[in-house]
C-alpha cells in the first residue's frame, strides 16, 4: 500500500514540474495579454514569445477591431476579426 502511495505522489510531482516548463509558455506563469487604456479605448496587445501579433482596440462607442502587423511596409493593418488561432474546445461541461 504505501508503494502506491509513494508512486501516486512521485507521479503527481512530476506532472506539477513538467507543466511549468512547457514550450512557449509565458514566462512566470502569467499570460502574454497588456491591457492599456488611452483616449477613452481600451487596448489588448496579444504577443507569443514576445512578438506583437495583434491589438484588439475597444472604443467606448463602436464597434471593436483589431491591429495587425501588415505584410508588406512593417506597419499595422486594420482588420473586423481576429487572426489568432486559438484552441476553443470544450473539454467538460455541465
Amino acid at each position: 500500500m504505501i508503494k502506491y502511495l509513494i508512486l501516486a505522489l512521485s507521479l503527481s510531482v512530476a506532472t506539477i514540474t513538467s507543466a511549468n516548463e512547457l514550450p512557449g509558455a509565458p514566462e512566470g506563469g502569467e499570460p502574454d495579454i497588456r491591457i492599456t487604456y488611452k483616449d477613452e479605448s481600451t487596448y489588448y496587445e496579444y504577443r507569443v514569445n514576445g512578438i506583437l501579433k495583434e491589438i484588439k482596440v475597444v472604443p467606448s462607442v463602436g464597434k471593436p477591431y483589431y491591429l495587425v502587423p501588415a505584410k508588406q511596409g512593417g506597419g499595422m493593418q486594420r482588420v473586423d476579426k481576429s487572426t489568432l488561432l486559438t484552441p476553443k474546445w470544450v473539454i467538460f461541461s455541465w
